[in-house]
């Protein structure tokens, strides 16, 4: 098995972004809300090296497409798409709840901090499962634009 270094390491910061999110839910819980903080910008700022990496690699390489059998893309292309609908999702949650922690705007924060962490922890799930479909458990098909890579065009 041979797999890429660069999907394997952004994947890997998204976990840990995760990782730390259900960290800094047990320290809020028990009320220690420095090391919250410290652990949700820890936890941002590993979601924004994954977006990096990703971005980067996707417009200098481009994206890598499905190499499984034919039967099984439409459904890998309805997971993708709801992976990446996901994470966009979350990647706007995530951004408004950092802002309205930083700004001590807590009414906001707590009534949409537990819906982000949730949101962000399916991400990293599904980001997980692509990554395994694309390079784990099929050999990735050929890496191309994302347009081609998704949609096949």
């Amino acid at each position: 098995m041979n797999v890429p270094i660069l999907p394997t390491i952004s994947t890997a910061f998204i976990v840990i972004s995760a990782v730390l999110v259900a960290i800094g839910w047990v320290l809020i819980a028990k009320r220690n809300i420095e090391a919250h903080k410290k652990v949700m910008m820890a936890a941002g700022a590993s979601a924004l090296i994954f977006f990096i990496i990703y971005a980067s690699r996707t417009v200098f390489i481009g994206n890598t497409a499905f190499g499984g059998p034919d039967e099984l893309k439409g459904y890998y292309t309805f997971f993708l798409i709801f992976h990446i609908t996901l994470a966009t999702v979350g990647a706007v949650f995530g951004i408004t709840s950092l802002l309205s922690g930083f700004k001590n705007n807590l009414k906001l924060h707590r009534r949409i901090g537990p819906i982000t962490s949730i949101i962000w922890f399916f991400v990293a799930i599904t980001g997980v499962a692509v990554y395994s479909l694309l390079y784990i458990i099929y050999e990735g098909g050929e890496t191309t634009s994302v347009f081609k890579a998704i949609l096949g065009f």
